[in-house]
C-alpha cells in the first residue's frame, strides 16, 4: 500500500494532491479462527442473525461457507442507501477508531454502526505489523510514530523463502495472524509475490526471490496461515511491479512497463495465479505502475479477463495507495477495482455520482464491488467479532521469529571456519564500517545508524518491543556455551580505511588490524540496505533516467548498487547529486586486507574468519572473496529483531545453516545489471506530458534471474560462455538453490515414475558426516527445444530458458543416515510446470517432444543429476 513518508506528512485529508508519499503496501495452520460473539439481542439486521451465523460456521467446504457469506453480503447491500455504499467504496481519512479511542489511524474503512458494520482496519506488512493503523492520538503521523503499536519484527520475506520449506512461511503466517487478531486488525497487505528481476530493486526483501515457483509456494503456505485464523490476506502488487525507480506518479514521472504477455503469464503471474487457485488468497492489490498502456488498477485486462474469468477468483481488489491517482472513476469500477484506498481520490462522492448520472458506472457495478468485499468479510469473521485489543505475546512472537531466521541463512562458503568453538574462543572481535548498521544495530528495511528500529520511512517497517544487536547476541551464545569470560570487542572502520574505533575509542585502522590478527575468531558484517521507496542505484538528477558514474570503481553504473561498497544515508530515498549523495563505504577492500593480514594465533585469517552479509537480495561478489582464500560466508538477510541471537546461534555451531539461495550472486562486473540496457533500466521517457513519463520493457523475456546466468553460459557470445554443459559458470559466484551446512550431503535420483497423470520424481539424501542436518533437494525441467516456437507472437520467438524450477523438497537427516523422498510433478498444476502459454490461442499448452528432468541441490548445472525423460 501506499503511505505518507515522516517528514511530509501535511494532511490534507480531502486533498490527496498536497501530499508526497512512499508506496506500498505489501500449507499453512489449521488453527481455527477467533471465537466469534453474538450480536447483541437487540439486533435484527437479517445478515447478522444467530441462525445465518450458524449456518455459515457449519458449512463444511470452502466454497459452502462463502455461498453463505455471499447471502449474508447481498442482505447487507438491500438495506443500504446509495451515499452508505459510495462512502463504504474508500478508506477513510484520519481520526481515532470509534471502536478503539486509543488508536489514531488512517488505514481504516469507518464502520455504520446501525448496520453492525464494523471498522474494517488494514495493516501493511509483509515483514510484521508495519503501519497498522494505531498511534496515539494527537500523533503528528497516522502511519508511523513512536507510539506505534507494537509487534514482533520477523526476518525479511526473501529469508523466509531462503529456507525452501512452506513450514517456515506458514510460521511467518501464523506469527502475523496472531498478532493482527491481538491488534484488532483484519486485512494483511502481503504477501509481496513481485519477483526480484532488478537485484537492486529496494523491495526486493519484501518478496520471496527470482523464482515464480518459489515465490507462489511460500505466498500459499502464508495466506493459508493468515486466513486460518480469520484474517483477509493479500497478495500485491498486481502486476509487473519491480522497481522503485518513477514507480509512483503522484511524485515521480510514473512508469509504463512492458512486458509480452506470454512472459508475464509464465514468470510474473505465477505467483498471483498460484495465490487465487491455491491459496484461496481473499484479497488482491493492483500497483501503480502501467502494464502494457493501462494502469494497473483500471485494466480489465488484468482484473477481469485474468483474474476473475481466467483464474476464478472470488475476492476483491484493492488499489495501492494513492495508485489510482488520474484514472476516472469508470475506468477504475469497470475495470474490476472495488476498494480504493486511503482516502476518496477518483473515487470521492461527488466524481461517483456524476460518473452515475452520465451513465459512465451503474449501482449495479457499486454494489458488485462491495458485495466482494463484503463476501470475504463475511467469510473470515469479521462482522461477528468485537474490534478488541488484547495483548501480544512478544516473547512467544521472537522464539519463532529467531527460529525463522535460523532456518533461513544460508552458508554460501565455508574454508573451516565455521562454526567457530563457542567453548574454548577467548578473544572475539566483531568488525563493520562506521557508517553502517551491519555490525552495529539489527537488521531490518530501511535501518540507519543510530535511527530507532521501524524508522526506516517505509511502509514495511514494524517497530519490535526489542532488539538484539550483534554484540548481545554473541555474547549470549557464548555464554550458553559456558564462556562468559570470553572477550568480545566492536571494532568500526571508517569509510577511507584510515581510522577505527575498538569498543569505542578511536585508534588507527592499522592497530585496529593487529588486534584482528590477534583474534581468535573474527566475524565480519556487511550488507545491503533498502526500503520502499528507491532501488540502490545513482542518478544525475530527479528524473531517475539518467544512471550517474559508478561510485564503485570498475562496476557498471546501474550495477553499482549490486556492491557491498555502495550506500547512501537514506535508503528510502532516490539517490541522485543533488540529494542522498551515494558513498563508498570500502567494505570490499577493507575486507579483502584483513584477509590478507598475517594472524598472530594457531589458526590462518582463513581458518578464523567470517563475512555475515545481511542483504536486501543478491549482491555482486569479489572475486578475491570466493574460493580458498576467502572468507566464510553466510548470508542472514535482513534478520529483524533477533537478529544477534539468529547470527550467533549459527556462528558457533548451536544451529546448522541450511536455507538455499533464492536468487543468484554474481561475480562482479558479470551480472544481469552489468548487461541491461536503458530501456530494460531505469526506462527512458516516453516524450509525452501526461502521465506515466516514462517506460521500462521486459526485454530479457522469461530470463529472469537464474534462467538469465543459465542462458547466457549457452551463449557463445557471452562472457559467461564455457562450452561445456556441466561447468560451473564463469559469471556466476553462487547459484540460486546454493546452500551449505555444517554436514555435507550426497544427493541421489532413484526414478522417474508415471502415476495418474503425475510424475514422480523419487531420490535419496545421504548424509555422510556423524551431524543431522537438512538438505533442499530440487527439481528442474528442461523443455523440448520446440518450446520456444509454441508461444511465438507478433513474429517474434519467446526463448524458453535452459531449466525450470518444478519442485523442491527439504528433509531432514540424521547422522550418517539415509533418508528417501518423492517430489511430483503435477502437469496441471497452478504453476503449470510442463506448459507454454500461447498467446495466440489464450491458452497453456504442453510442447510436443522429450523433457528431461533434473534432479540436485542448486541450478548450477553442476550440481544436477539427469533424473530421467518424460
Amino acid at each position: 500500500m501506499q503511505v505518507f513518508r515522516k517528514h511530509r506528512l501535511a494532511l490534507a485529508v480531502s486533498l490527496v494532491l498536497s501530499v508526497g508519499l512512499v508506496a506500498c503496501g505489501g500449507g499453512g495452520d489449521d488453527s481455527p479462527p477467533p471465537t466469534t460473539t453474538t450480536p447483541p439481542a437487540a439486533s435484527v439486521n437479517p445478515w447478522m442473525t444467530q441462525a445465518i451465523i450458524a449456518r455459515q460456521a457449519a458449512a463444511t467446504t470452502d466454497s459452502a461457507k462463502e455461498a453463505v457469506a455471499n447471502q449474508r453480503a447481498k442482505l447487507l447491500l438491500a438495506a443500504m442507501t446509495l451515499d452508505q455504499k459510495l462512502a463504504q467504496l474508500v478508506g477513510k481519512g484520519p481520526e481515532v477508531i470509534p471502536e478503539l479511542p486509543e488508536c489514531y489511524g488512517a488505514r481504516h474503512v469507518s464502520a455504520i454502526r446501525e448496520l453492525d458494520i464494523p471498522t474494517f482496519r488494514i495493516t501493511n506488512g509483509p515483514v510484521g505489523l508495519g503501519q497498522n493503523d494505531c498511534v496515539a492520538p494527537g500523533s503528528s503521523s497516522p502511519y508511523t510514530d513512536a507510539s506505534s503499536a507494537k509487534a514482533t519484527a520477523l526476518p525479511s520475506a526473501i529469508a523466509a523463502a531462503a529456507s525452501f520449506d512452506p513450514a517456515v512461511a506458514g510460521t511467518y503466517g501464523e506469527v502475523i495472524g496472531d498478532e493482527m487478531n491481538n491488534l484488532a486488525l483484519h486485512v494483511f497487505e502481503a504477501p509481496g509475490v513481485n519477483m526480484a528481476r532488478l537485484p537492486t530493486l529496494g523491495r526486493n526483501f519484501e518478496y520471496f526471490g527470482e523464482d515464480p515457483y518459489l515465490t507462489g509456494t511460500m505466498a500459499v503456505a502464508e495466506i493459508k496461515a493468515i486466513q486460518a485464523r480469520g484474517l483477509i490476506g493479500m497478495a500485491k502488487h498486481f502486476v509487473a511491479n519491480e522497481q522503485e525507480t518513477n514507480r509512483m506518479a503522484l511524485t515521480n514521472l510514473g512508469v509504463d512497463t512492458l512486458v509480452d504477455r506470454q512472459v508475464l503469464r509464465e514468470i510474473y503471474m505465477i505467483p498471483f495465479e498460484m495465490s487465487v487457485k491455491d491459496g484461496k488468497v481473499a484479497s488482491i492489490m493492483c500497483a501503480y505502475n502501467h502494464i502494457n498502456g493501462e494502469q494497473s488498477c483500471g485494466s480489465k485486462e488484468m482484473l477481469t479477463d485474468v483474474l476473475r474469468t481466467d483464474w476464478g477468483f472470488t475476492g476483491y481488489v484493492q488499489s495501492d495507495f494513492y495508485a489510482t491517482f488520474g484514472v476516472g472513476a469508470g475506468v477504475l469500477l469497470n475495470a474490476g477495482l472495488d476498494h480504493e484506498m486511503p482516502i476518496p481520490i477518483s473515487w470521492s462522492a461527488s466524481a461517483l455520482n456524476t460518473a452515475l448520472s452520465s451513465g459512465a458506472i451503474s449501482v449495479d457495478a457499486v454494489n458488485l464491488a462491495l458485495e466482494r468485499r463484503y463476501t470475504q468479510a463475511f467469510k473470515y469473521g469479521i462482522f461477528d467479532r468485537k474490534l478488541v485489543q488484547t495483548g501480544i505475546d512478544f516473547a512467544a512472537g521472537g522464539v519463532k521469529a529467531r527460529d525463522i531466521g535460523v532456518k533461513s541463512a544460508v552458508l554460501l562458503q565455508n574454508n573451516g571456519a565455521l562454526p567457530f568453538d563457542g567453548t574454548s574462543v577467548q578473544n572475539v572481535v566483531l568488525v563493520g564500517k562506521a557508517t553502517q548498521v551491519y555490525a552495529q544495530q539489527a537488521v531490518a528495511g530501511g535501518a540507519m545508524v543510530g535511527v530507532a528500529f521501524g524508522g526506516g520511512g517505509g511502509s514495511s517497517d514494524v517497530v519490535p518491543s526489542y532488539s538484539v544487536t550483534p554484540l548481545a547476541g554473541i555474547k549470549n551464545a557464548l555464554s550458553s556455551l559456558g564462556n562468559a569470560s570470553a572477550n568480545v570487542r566492536l571494532i568500526l572502520v571508517d569509510d577511507a580505511n584510515a581510522t577505527a574505533t575498538i569498543d569505542g575509542a578511536s585508534t588507527s585502522f592499522a592497530a585496529a588490524q593487529a588486534a584482528i590478527a590477534a583474534a581468535d575468531a573474527v566475524i565480519v558484517m556487511a550488507g545491503t540496505i533498502s526500503e520502499e521507496g528507491a532501488d540502490r542505484a545513482s542518478f544525475t538528477d530527479n528524473t531517475l533516467l539518467s544512471p550517474a558514474t559508478s561510485i564503485v570503481p570498475g562496476v557498471a553504473d546501474k550495477a553499482a548498487g549490486m556492491s557491498l561498497d555502495w550506500y547512501v544515508a537514506k535508503p528510502s530515498a532516490n539517490s541522485y547529486a543533488a540529494s542522498n549523495a551515494p558513498a563508498n563505504s570500502n567494505t570490499v577492500a577493507m575486507i579483502s586486507s584483513i584477509m590478507g593480514l598475517t594472524s598472530t594465533t594457531a589458526r590462518t585469517m582463513v581458518q578464523k574468519t567470517a563475512l555475515v552479509l545481511k542483504d536486501n537480495a543478491g549482491v555482486a561478489l569479489d572475486a578475491a572473496l570466493v574460493g580458498a582464500g576467502g572468507p566464510a560466508i553466510l548470508e542472514a538477510w535482513f534478520p529483524g529483531q533477533e537478529d544477534g541471537n539468529i547470527v550467533a546461534d549459527l556462528l558457533f555451531g548451536k544451529r546448522s545453516p541450511s536455507g538455499k539461495l533464492p536468487v543468484t550472486f554474481p561475480f562482479a562486473g558479470r551480472s544481469f545489471l552489468d548487461d541491461v540496457t536503458a530501456l530494460q533500466f531505469p526506462g527512458v521517457s516516453t516524450g509525452t506530458t501526461a502521465k506515466p513519463k516514462s517506460k521500462v520493457a521486459y526485454t530479457e523475456g522469461l530470463h529472469i534471474g537464474y534462467r538469465w546466468y543459465d542462458a547466457e553460459q549457452k551463449d557463445a557470445s557471452s562472457a559467461c560462455y564455457t562450452g561445456s554443459a556441466s561447468a560451473a559458470n564463469p559469471c556466476v559466484a553462487f547459484p540460486f538453490g546454493h546452500g551449505l551446512s555444517y554436514t555435507s550431503f550426497g544427493v541421489t535420483p532413484s526414478a522417474l515414475a508415471s502415476s495418474s497423470g503425475k510424475y514422480d520424481v523419487s531420490f535419496q539424501v545421504t548424509n555422510q558426516t556423524a551431524r543431522a542436518g537438512e538438505e533442499v533437494v530440487q527439481v528442474y525441467v528442461e523443455l523440448p527445444a520446440v518450446a520456444s516456437s509454441v508461444g511465438e507472437q507478433t513474429g517474434a520467438t519467446i526463448t524458453q530458458p535452459p531449466r525450470r524450477l518444478v519442485g523442491f523438497k527439504k528433509v531432514t537427516v540424521a547422522a550418517n543416515g539415509t533418508v528417501s523422498g518423492t517430489i511430483t510433478i503435477d502437469p496441471n498444476a497452478s504453476n503449470h510446470p510442463l506448459s507454454v502459454w500461447n498467446q495466440s490461442s489464450k491458452k497453456w499448452e504442453r510442447p510436443s517432444g522429450t523433457f528431461k528432468v533434473w534432479l540436485g541441490n542448486s541450478s548450477s548445472p553442476k550440481d544436477l543429476q539427469l533424473a530421467g525423460t518424460l
